[in-house]
């Protein structure tokens, strides 16, 4: 016994003397598809699953790669949620209010018109009960999620002209996802749900007369101000959207726990990463598009006003019929209000001071 101890112990010093992890290094090597839901000229949307991709290689030495195809590669971009479902692939990077359609509870995954800011949905998500609740809901897709990148505050999109009160939202044809075209339906729009890859095209031809996406950075590069001059803000419906990696559960939980780990870890990293290029990348992209003859305005308080008021009663309406939204709902509002009475002390009043001064 004592040999046999003693050789056993003497092949596990070997190991660590050789500088080897032997958990990871031990693994076979895993190939495993992501689909996006964004072009690859957004390179900071589909940027994030990319340096998802490279964290995930470089943390198991190669052993564990993921393939990153844009929208329209191996399906549409919003066909991606039944492609992780029934597994045609592993994973996808993607906005889950894409897929209100589905069930309006993949709305949360993103972000509700009126709900939280980007810290608020982390502190939701990882502190509160978010994670937990999205959780026990895309388990029945076959899904577990990750939260992966977050864009901020948006914009409220490219006008043909400024609008200047409620009664200019009715009639026009607005590109728009989520719960938002629901709460602008209700305002009078006519709402759109174009796919990233196709909304310029729309504009041009005159499909839509309006168009929202995200902010300075990626609408420089998608051209919306050549067509419609006049730029919103703020996106009342996008206070902080975040994006997700869907994983498929059964492919997840075939994963080694190492690997289980490290792809969570690399989640939480290109969660950080997009969040990050967003809020240093959008300044210098709206200076350039003001310096080219773009025409910002506030969104007209009416239509905030009649807007939050709509959102409510669409709330409580498919909370009616929708138990799963209405567990979720309640649990986010009650966090919202928690949040923003904190955040209306020192973080509104920090920033309200510091971006009045010359700096």
């Amino acid at each position: 016994m004592e040999r046999r101890s003693f050789i056993q112990n003497a092949g596990i010093a070997g190991v660590l003397a050789a500088g080897v992890a032997p958990a990871v290094h031990a693994q076979a090597t895993i190939r495993w598809r992501l689909a996006s839901s964004f072009p690859k000229s957004l390179d900071t949307l589909f940027g994030g699953a990319e340096f998802l991709a490279k964290q995930v290689s470089d943390m198991t030495g190669g052993k564990f790669q993921i393939s990153t195809h844009a929208s329209g590669e191996l399906m549409p971009g919003l066909g991606v949620v039944d492609g992780v479902q029934n597994g045609t692939v592993e994973m996808a990077h993607t906005a889950p209010y894409y897929f209100v359609g589905k069930d309006p509870a993949f709305a949360f995954g993103t972000g509700i018109p009126f709900g939280l800011n980007a810290r608020q949905s982390n502190a939701w998500m990882y502190e509160g009960n978010g994670l937990k609740l999205m959780r026990e809901f895309y388990a029945g897709y076959n899904i577990i999620n990750f939260p992966a990148g977050n864009t901020g505050a948006q914009m409220g999109g490219w006008f043909r002209k400024p609008l200047t009160g409620l009664a200019d939202l009715k009639g026009l044809r607005f590109r728009t996802a989520g719960l938002a075209g629901q709460v602008l339906e209700r305002l009078g729009v006519v709402v759109q749900a174009i796919p990233p890859s196709d909304i310029y095209s729309a504009l041009e031809k005159g499909t839509i007369d309006a168009v929202e996406f995200v902010g300075p950075y990626d609408d420089l590069k998608l051209g919306f101000y050549r067509v419609a001059p006049n730029y919103a803000y703020p996106a009342f419906w996008e206070g902080g959207s975040q994006l997700d990696v869907f994983v498929n559960q059964k492919a997840f939980n075939a994963l080694p726990a190492e690997y289980k780990a490290i792809l969570e870890a690399a989640a939480a990293y290109a969660h950080n990463d997009v969040l990050a290029k967003y809020d240093y990348r959008n300044p210098a992209a709206l200076r350039q598009l003001v310096a080219g003859g773009t025409k910002l305005f506030r969104f007209p308080k009416d239509a905030m006003d009649a807007g939050f008021k709509a959102a409510n009663a669409l709330y409580d309406e498919i909370s009616a019929k929708n138990p799963t939204f209405k567990k979720i709902y309640d649990d986010q509002v009650k966090a919202r209000a928690e949040m923003n009475l904190w955040f209306r002390i020192a973080e509104a009043g920090f920033d309200g001071f510091m971006q009045q001064q010359k700096l």
